[in-house]
């Protein structure tokens, strides 16, 4: 087992450049089999759920390759084959296969999803949308069975703002007959760089970006080529860490607009950030004053970089209370950090922080992949060294962190 080492106590400095946005590659791969040609991907970030993905595409027949940050995917021979088990478990983004196949063939059979355990994230508004554009939808031995032999364009209303959702039935209603309209639509970046992904392919989506979406189906999709956006999680990651160790990070390749409610809430507790076109210039100091964090849908605040937070919040003068409104298992991260030195407790979705704790390094467990990267800030903070286990959850979402960690001057390596 591999565990990350990490030596705090040094001021990260430096440029960073921001790899392609996860949270947007886990839809647009699959995505890219709703044509019957060969589709690219630049910017493709190299993580593990990417390449789980990629085995998925070639067992379903798909021609996968790769070169450097690009992705071609020809998926004109693709069989659609029963997926109840096997890979398909370790990825929570696996169920946009469900609606790619079932735009592509009107069936599929997937297994439940896996990915990080952070409390129940049900796919009940997913089903709602399928069965709403004529699919009939069946639980079977631990699989999703979905029929559609003709898919046609409805209204659907979704009753909670979801992501994965709206994606969803973005997919399956590209291929649908006439025009579904997608009312209380989540609004996040990635679901406009998958409709723009799809509207290249052919389909005619309206609306991206707002909560009423507009999607006209057709039948007959191409493969196209496609520039992924740039990882806010992942920029706001390093903005963090800048912060947390008083550091200075020319932070690259972002679209700050995309960054802004991470930019405002570390204005707000004395973290100088400079935006320029595509860079935002991070510049931390000694003293922070306390704050108080409520998880949003976008545009609010993340709940990917809650957790992250977290641990930067130890360093402000005061009390800081964050609260998560959108997973309510999304604090595992604490009782890690509390090995550490922290003083935080954790009162139904909010996680109190008492600041000005000094962290002193020890061994910690990862127990997702945001929970990681709060770690991994902890630990750039922290004396002494701090080992961090559980390395396969970070992997799954940050390319190349430690290489990226000791081009800024941190000390971090890997051993068995």
């Amino acid at each position: 087992m591999e565990k990350l080492l990490i030596k705090g106590g040094r001021r990260l400095q430096g440029e960073i450049q921001v790899s392609g946005a996860k949270n947007s590659a886990v839809a647009l791969i699959p995505a890219t089999i709703l044509a019957e040609s060969t589709t690219v991907i630049e910017n493709l970030p190299r993580i593990r759920d990417v390449e789980v993905y990629e085995e998925i595409l070639r067992s379903l027949g798909a021609r996968v390759e790769r070169n450097r940050g690009d992705l071609s995917v020809d998926a004109t021979d693709l069989t659609n084959i029963p997926l109840p088990n096997g890979k398909v478990k370790r990825l929570r983004a696996s169920y946009y296969l469900m609606g790619a196949l079932l735009g592509r063939f009107g069936e599929a059979v997937i297994g439940l999803p896996g990915g990080c355990n952070l409390g129940p994230r049900p796919i009940d508004q997913h089903i709602k949308g399928f069965e709403a554009l004529g699919a009939r939808v069946e639980h079977r031995d631990g699989a999703i069975h979905l029929l559609a032999p003709v898919l046609t364009g409805a209204r659907i209303y979704l009753d909670v703002v979801s992501v994965g959702a709206t994606i969803n039935i973005m997919l399956a209603a590209s291929k649908a007959k006439g025009t579904t309209v997608i009312e209380n639509a989540a609004k996040e970046p990635e679901i406009i760089d998958v409709a723009t992904l799809l509207n290249s392919m052919g389909a005619r989506i309206k609306g991206a970006g707002t909560d009423v979406i507009r999607v006209r189906g057709f039948r007959e999709m191409t493969g196209c080529r496609h520039s992924i956006i740039p990882d806010r999680i992942e920029a706001g990651t390093y903005m963090v860490a800048a912060a947390a160790t008083a550091g200075e990070v020319l932070v690259k390749n972002v679209i700050p607009k995309h960054m802004e409610p991470v930019t405002a809430k570390l204005r707000e507790m004395g973290v100088h950030v400079e935006e320029a076109d595509e860079t935002l210039l991070v510049t931390g100091a000694d003293s922070y004053q306390p704050l108080h964090i409520k998880t949003l849908p976008y545009p609010g605040f993340p709940t990917d970089l809650q957790q992250p937070f977290t641990s930067l919040l130890t360093r402000a003068k005061g009390t800081s209370m964050v609260t998560d409104n959108i997973y309510s298992s999304r604090f595992k991260h604490v009782d890690e950090l509390c090995r550490l030195g922290a003083q935080i407790r954790v009162e139904g979705r909010t996680a109190v922080i008492k600041g000005r704790t000094p962290l002193v390094g020890s061994e910690v467990q990862a127990s997702d992949l945001r929970a990681g990267a709060a770690l991994v800030v902890a630990g750039l903070m922290a004396e002494d060294i701090t080992e961090i286990a559980g390395l396969e959850h970070i992997d799954r979402g940050y390319e190349n962190l430690e290489e990226k960690l000791r081009h800024l001057g941190a000390e971090v390596w890997r051993e068995e």
